[in-house]
């Protein structure tokens, strides 16, 4: 017997959802707005590929308006002081919004925004791989050891 979906407006609120990460939300946040718990809308995910193709894809959009925040913010003017200098504090605030949003970037999408590490030697001394083998001379048998 099949109980009563919880979720009658299930539709409904994966749309509210997905266009919430489109404008920018976390899927958390997204979620609390649409009244859906997060654990429940991954479920969801999880059990239909075609809605998991379209997070994919609202996640993606959610990266890009991350980027694009990130660049705006770094590129808005900083007002200046009564004095005429500039405000140092609206620097600070600035340049924490830019870092913040690049470490989201990093996590989300590490491959396109991540730090990218790369194992290089110096030129005249490049890394060299070596192969390393045990080898054992002599071997005595372990006292323990008995034939029978």
């Amino acid at each position: 017997m099949n109980r009563p979906s919880k979720y009658p407006n299930k539709l409904q609120i994966i749309e509210q959802v997905l266009a919430g990460m489109r404008d920018g939300s976390s899927a958390f946040a997204a979620c609390k707005a649409a009244g859906v718990p997060q654990s429940t809308f991954g479920r969801w995910v999880d059990e239909d590929a075609e809605l998991a193709e379209e997070y994919a894809r609202a996640r993606e959009d959610l990266v890009e308006r991350l980027a694009e925040e990130t660049m705006a913010i770094a590129d808005e003017p900083v007002g200046n002081t009564d004095s005429g200098a500039t405000d140092s504090g609206a620097v600070a605030k600035q340049r924490l919004q830019v870092d913040t949003r690049k470490w989201m970037l990093s996590k989300l999408a590490p491959r396109k925004y991540g730090d990218r590490l790369e194992l290089a030697g110096d030129p005249k001394n490049p890394i060299a791989v070596a192969r390393i083998e045990r080898v054992i001379v002599n071997a005595k048998p372990h006292p323990d050891a008995s034939d029978a």
